[in-house]
Order: structure tokens, then sequence, then C-alpha cells
């Protein structure tokens, strides 16, 4: 397990990496769900009688 972990003496180098992508995935995720909201709102408002 803790070869797995330290993949193979590039660990500072790896896990930032996936620590980096997994947060700006996520920030990515969070601006795309707001931006529907948004657009969701402002059709219901434009679709309204």
């Amino acid at each position: 397990m803790n070869g797995i972990l330290a993949m193979g003496g590039y660990a500072a180098y790896v896990w930032p990496a996936y620590g980096v992508s997994v947060l700006l995935l996520g920030g990515a995720v969070v601006l795309t769900l707001r931006a529907y909201g948004r657009v969701k709102a402002r059709l219901a408002l434009l679709e309204k009688p």
C-alpha cells in the first residue's frame, strides 16, 4: 500500500496534481450548475404568459 501511495518517489508531484485537478473540475461543475439555475429561472420568466 505504501508503494502505491509513494508513487515510485513522485508522490510529492502526483498527489498535488490530483488535488488541483479535483478542485478545478469541482469548481467547473459548481459554476456550470449555478449558470444552469440562472438560465432556467430566466427561461421560466420568459415563458410566463
